[in-house]
């Protein structure tokens, strides 16, 4: 079967790799019909990707087709279409007992820490397909994007009405917009990228936006609220000087959540810390519950990603395309690979 695999840093390669057979026992296998890129391949391309090792097969934001499957009591049969959850738990470790798999102490990440979806086929448990009957391949693909930005939102609480900046207009930062959005927050985005902010005016109507790389932003945001700064703050950058700068926008008794994932330290000023008792959160992928409630959203028309995909590419085309999607500059917002 048709395989593409990360040798290294900077390098794909097209190969023909042996087809699974029957599934084992509570997994099924699919035929991945879409594959969408996000940061982490990115940085896995660049060298950049923490927990990662080479070669690799990439892809883990999946939307599949259901080839076989043993009867199960979720009701997965042949012909469905489903999104993919690709955090691999062990479901015995503490943080599983909590009910939170998606910080497994063994986790294990599709396209990351194991080979994940690049490739015509693949088995996969069960337990981690979310069926739709109304959703396209393409729309699945995106599920997981937008689960890591509810599972964040989730951390933060937003409230209604509330003044709420997330640094960062990539992916991610959409996703995690798009959440906050529905739970009502007076959203503020923040960018180093005109054109991503002018994305986040049209697509998701985020009122006010402020390009860091032209503007001052703590005075912005002053003026945009009308003197206080917003008590909740998301980082969406994976940048640990802005992570590092994040500290300084939330206001006294707010609360901070690092979403982006940066392979270094972030440090802060305690004192400042301190005086202001922030709320410090980090937020990790996506719970089940996450996947189950932006599929609902997605099928009642609340969630409308379409817009983000503003790059295709057979697998055939991918290897060539690839690092032009690399680009800050190229104004790719989501690109979607088609198996």
């Amino acid at each position: 079967m048709k395989t593409i695999i990360l040798e290294r840093p900077g390098r794909f390669t097209a190969s023909e790799t042996p087809a699974p057979t029957r599934p084992q026992p509570g997994n099924a296998l699919v035929k991945v019909r879409s594959v969408g890129i996000c940061g982490t391949d990115l940085h896995a391309y660049r060298g950049r990707q923490p927990f990662f090792t080479y070669p690799r097969i990439l892809g883990h934001e999946l939307g599949v087709e259901i080839v076989e499957a043993e009867e199960n009591a979720r009701g997965i049969g042949v012909g469905d279409r489903a999104a993919v959850e690709p955090y691999l738990d062990c479901g015995e470790c503490a943080a599983c007992r909590m009910g939170k798999p998606n910080c497994c102490e063994r986790l294990c990440v599709m396209g990351v820490h194991v080979d994940g979806g690049m490739r015509e086929l693949i088995e996969v448990p069960i337990r981690k397909l979310h069926r739709s009957d109304a959703l396209s391949c393409d729309q699945l693909a995106l599920v997981e994007t937008l689960c890591i930005g509810r599972h964040a939102a989730a951390r933060g609480r937003p409230a209604e009405g509330e003044w709420t900046l997330v640094v960062g207009a990539g992916p991610i930062g959409l996703s995690v917009m798009t959440a906050a959005k529905l739970e009502g927050a007076r959203l503020i985005a923040a960018d180093l990228n005109a054109d991503r902010l002018r994305f986040c005016r049209e697509a998701l109507g985020v009122e006010h936006t402020i390009c860091s790389a032209e503007e001052d932003l703590p005075q912005r945001l002053l003026e945009i609220t009308g003197g206080a700064l917003p008590s909740l703050v998301m980082d969406a950058t994976g940048s640990p000087a802005s992570m590092e700068a994040s500290f300084a926008y939330a206001s006294s008794g707010g609360r901070l959540v690092l979403v982006g994932l940066a392979q270094a330290r972030v440090s802060f000023d305690d004192s400042e810390f301190h005086r202001k008792e922030l709320t410090l959160m980090s937020s990790r992928n996506a719970a089940p519950s996450d996947f189950a409630a932006v599929i609902q959203q997605m099928e009642r028309g609340l969630i409308d990603a379409g817009a983000w995909i503003n790059r295709r590419a057979s697998a055939d085309e991918m290897i060539e395309a690839f690092e032009d999607w690399t680009d800050p500059s190229s104004g790719a917002v989501k690109a979607v690979v088609s198996f």
